[in-house]
């Protein structure tokens, strides 16, 4: 049956009893003819789904953050167990406000605090380092020889003297910039983290870890002692804790779309059903995601809103379609089924093209995106039943209040009206793009922004743009304590390690010592490098100091006994125990983009220059090597994500129209908004990596919403043969009205995340804010402009 034979006033009689309730496909009649067993089916699952809900977790996992299929990741993952300590890690450091480290109740301070930290469930204890670890030692060369021991000795009392003798050691230990500052007013406690707890196998609760750790700021801080704490643990621990705000702000774009959908409708029960049943979909959503065994993480928080405002969209367009049909005297139920014939089709496919484009998401080999993509999916999914059928079967019971549908019938009179005198000054304005020549103003526009939006988008950066966690805010606490570290560190906490493989045996070999050290030399002349280390390093250190201290002999000794010796007293972060792997520590100011991006340059040149077969240069472990492969998964994702999201929107939108030009009309305003939003990005500074990759996605989901109503609509009536003019027209009164309200009202209410306390929230507040907007002026402006130049005069659908 066609939408022009079930429009009310078509030949149907609008009254409830002469109304053939045998009419309508399959789906409609299993839905409507037993209302009752459906919504008892939607409350039954709700308070299920609501109980499963209480059994969500809220956490992140570092190995889900990370591309494990990468080259990278898996030199890392393959040589992990000999380099514990190097991955996901807490840095702690102790300042003394007053004085230096080289004072009694300092060094008692650090003492307790790394006793404490070493007990901590999750804490690789074999691995931590602080002043008092007994493996944090120094070297020195003495008349009788090199002499050595712990940087703080068994005989320490706290007394004076033994106080000098820790600043002596300290000075020959080499931790100087490492783990003890160079203005000698504070040192650090490194903490490695296992990836599951050790004695239960679960994963560490990093909510519960930054409590711990805020727990032990409190306790240990005071007028002499502040404390700083970095590390990927930090953040996400810090990301938690900013949910409560966070929630506060959903709460309250909830609040401002019920508001303007009240506005709009003055219509109470109508609009609280509409946002009943978006955030009976939500609770579907939580509720299934713990039942499959997934668990919501702080990069995928924004979904559950993403569904709401989708929801709200749909719902939106299903209550002012009844609304309507009750204005015009048609029964409630009659009504409802009225709007589910003209509606559930377009809804559906839109829905399904948002599910298909949110799962493309899954091909981006990041464990925390393909988590995004099956919750967006779900939530999308489950829209498709408590915003396609259950809404309408409830307003079907619920009706519309008598002033709403008087108000509605009123307004639609007088737009009828208009049509034939003049025409609401707002509408007709947008139905001038329709013409000739507003349409070619609306067309170059259109294409002159995506040409700057093209331009622009190419300085995209992959990657952070700015030092500390750009999901914090630049004042936040962690991103205060990471400017300590590198203003106070020449060992950053962005560490960058090569690992370099060899023979069994042969990692103290003098030619390869001599490679680590012409990469070494390479490494240092960039601008990002504070700093390396090695055993190359080492071995020119300890040679001099085998040679009474004599800078003449700072190089790498050709005698194998000599490296041999060198060896045997070397660190074990250096070199394995079967010495056929070898570690060089890369210290970076920061883990901009830029910085890593020169690193993996030089390291891939060296290795493709003098690697060999027995020798290979591998990148990438520690936290810097890590971001930089998960970068470069990003970056090619980020292209392909694109290609693939649009592929899916174009089959479905022709699947749809059955028409090449529609789609054009439909998904180019789309395309033009994603380049925008590209520039906008290189405008606010926003690098693309794992926490922003899925904005754009989730942008054209909602996007294709609006062309997808508009265009049905006008295609439909283009179909009975009005011109494009009078089916654009009739279009903006029936579903274009909805679109500019739901547009405006998600801009507005997802434009005031810019104030949140999460930066990565408010940077999504705004990007989404701009694509909500941009898209709702895409399908309103240059849909119509398009049309004009592709679309057929009495044709609803041309091939």
């Amino acid at each position: 049956m066609s939408i022009a034979n079930t429009l009310p006033g078509s030949g149907l009689a609008d009254g409830f009893h002469d109304f053939d309730h045998r009419s309508g496909l399959l789906l409609e009649r299993m839905l409507f003819n037993n209302r009752a067993l459906v919504l008892a089916f939607c409350l039954i699952a709700t308070v299920f789904f609501g109980y499963k809900a209480l059994g969500l977790s809220l956490n992140a996992a570092f190995e889900k953050m990370i591309p494990t299929g990468h080259p990278y990741i898996v030199n890392y993952l393959d040589n992990r167990s000999q380099l514990a300590g190097m991955g996901n890690s807490l840095r702690i450091a102790v300042e003394a406000r007053e004085g230096d480290i080289f004072d009694a109740g300092y060094l008692d301070t650090v003492r307790r605090l790394s006793d404490e930290l070493f007990l901590m469930p999750g804490v690789d204890r074999p691995f931590m380092k602080s002043l008092w670890a007994p493996a944090v030692r120094w070297t020195g060369v003495t008349e009788d020889g090199l002499d050595g021991g712990p940087v703080i000795p068994d005989d320490y009392d706290g007394s004076p003297d033994s106080l000098e003798q820790v600043r002596v050691n300290v000075e020959r230990s080499g931790e100087i910039g490492q783990l003890v500052a160079a203005n000698y007013r504070s040192s650090i406690v490194m903490v490695p983290l296992q990836d599951r707890l050790a004695e239960t196998g679960e994963r560490i609760d990093y909510h519960a870890l930054s409590q711990r750790l805020e727990a032990l700021r409190t306790q240990y801080e005071s007028e002499r002692i502040r404390i700083h704490i970095t590390g990927f643990a930090k953040v996400v621990g810090d990301l938690i804790d900013g949910l409560q705000q966070v929630m506060l702000f959903f709460a309250a774009a909830i609040a401002i779309c019920t508001s303007v959908l009240y506005w709009y409708t003055r219509c109470l029960r109508s609009t609280l059903l509409v946002m009943l049943c978006s955030l009976t979909a939500v609770v579907w959503l939580f509720g299934l995601l713990p039942t499959l065994g997934y668990e919501l993480d702080p990069y995928s928080i924004l979904v559950p809103f993403v569904v709401f405002a989708i929801g709200m969209s749909h719902g939106a367009q299903k209550m002012n379609g009844i609304m309507q049909d009750i204005g015009r005297g048609t029964h409630k139920l009659v009504a409802a089924r009225y709007t589910f014939r003209r509606l559930f089709l377009t809804g559906m496919i839109a829905l399904i093209t948002d599910a298909i484009g949110f799962a493309v998401l899954m091909v981006i080999d990041i464990p925390v995106i393909q988590d995004l993509a099956v919750t967006a999916s779900l939530g999308v999914a489950v829209l498709i039943f408590t915003n396609l059928a259950v809404l309408p079967i409830l307003l079907s019971y619920t009706g519309v209040s008598a002033a709403a549908a008087q108000r509605s019938n009123l307004a639609e009179r007088l737009e009828a009206s208009d049509l034939e005198h003049r025409r609401h000054p707002f509408w007709s304005f947008l139905d001038l793009f329709t013409q000739r020549k507003w349409a070619t103003i609306g067309v170059l526009a259109g294409l002159a922004m995506g040409a700057v939006g093209l331009l622009g988008g190419a300085q995209l950066k992959i990657g952070d743009t700015d030092p500390g966690a750009p999901e914090l805010h630049p004042d936040s606490r962690y991103n205060r304590d990471n400017a300590f570290m590198g203003a106070n560190y020449a060992a950053s906490s962005d560490v960058y390690i090569v690992m370099v493989k060899t023979p069994q045996y042969a990692c103290g070999q003098y030619d390869t010592l001599m490679a680590v050290d012409a990469l070494e030399r390479e490494l240092q002349q960039l601008p990002g490098v504070e700093g390396t280390s090695s055993l190359a390093g080492l071995a020119k250190v300890a040679n001099a100091g085998m040679n009474e201290g004599s800078l003449k002999w700072f190089e790498i000794p050709r005698s194998q006994d000599m490296l041999n010796a060198i060896i045997t007293r070397a660190p074990r972060e250096m070199f394995n125990q079967n010495c056929d792997l070898l570690t060089v520590y890369v210290y970076l100011k920061d883990h901009k983009a830029d910085t890593l991006n020169s690193v993996v340059g030089t390291v891939e040149a060296f290795a493709a220059q003098y690697g060999t077969d027995e020798l290979r240069f591998l990148n990438a472990a520690g936290n810097a090597g890590i971001e930089a492969a998960t970068n470069i998964v990003v970056g090619k994702a980020n292209t392909q994500m694109l290609i693939l999201v649009y592929c899916a929107v174009i089959v479905l939108t022709f699947v749809t129209f059955r028409s090449w030009r529609a789609v054009v009309c439909a998904v180019l305003p789309l395309m033009i908004t994603s380049v925008l939003c590209q520039a906008l990005m290189v405008w606010l500074n926003i690098g693309v990596k794992v926490a922003t990759l899925p904005v754009i996605a989730l942008g054209v989901g909602i996007g294709v919403d609006y062309a997808l109503y508009v265009m049905t609509v006008v295609l439909a009536r283009m179909k009975e043969g009005m011109s494009l003019s009078e089916a654009y027209y009739k279009a903006l009164l029936f579903t274009g009205k909805v679109v500019v309200l739901t547009g405006i009202t998600l801009g507005l209410a997802v434009a005031t995340w810019a104030w949140s306390p999460i930066k990565f929230q408010a940077d999504m507040g705004i990007l989404l804010a701009f694509m909500f907007i941009w898209n709702m002026l895409g399908a309103l402006i240059l849909l119509p402009a398009l049309s004009h130049f592709l679309l057929r005069p009495n044709a609803g659908a041309v091939a």
